[in-house]
């Protein structure tokens, strides 16, 4: 062979190499953006529930207005389907924590390398009262 045509052979290679890292670093961007909304979707669930919850009469397995959720905390958890002394609760998308702190229930959804915290505060209207912040972290090579 010439060496024209081992220098196009070993150029053509890195390219497709480049190419492929290229497509699989796009997928796992992608991925990790499914898992993201997956999780937001699950704690604005949880959200929905824990106002549904805070609104619902006791004689129903409500909370009655309660605006001290601290005081009905294994209620909502129970509630939520949160099981277990730490308030877990597992599905496909992460495993959740429920902690309540008087008018606040916190939800964190830890998953891989992504953790979600959503603060659910019954005092607020309906649209202000869901608020989840995300942070990743750096999977351990």
């Amino acid at each position: 062979m010439g060496t024209q045509q081992i220098l196009m052979i070993v150029l053509s290679v890195i390219i497709v190499g480049a190419a492929v890292a290229v497509g699989i670093q796009m997928f796992d961007t992608q991925a990790t953006n499914a898992q993201r909304n997956a999780i937001a979707a699950d704690i604005q669930n949880f959200g929905a529930q824990v106002l549904a919850f805070q609104r619902t009469p006791t004689s129903m397995g409500g909370g009655k207005g309660a605006t001290n959720l601290a005081a009905a905390e294994s209620n909502l958890a129970q509630y939520l389907g949160f099981t277990g002394t730490g308030y877990t609760l597992e599905n496909v998308n992460a495993v959740y924590t429920l902690s309540v702190d008087a008018n606040i229930a916190t939800i964190t959804g830890v998953q891989d390398k992504i953790t979600a915290t959503g603060e659910i505060d019954v005092t607020k209207e309906a649209d202000d009262a869901i608020k989840i912040t995300f942070s990743t972290t750096k999977p351990n090579n």
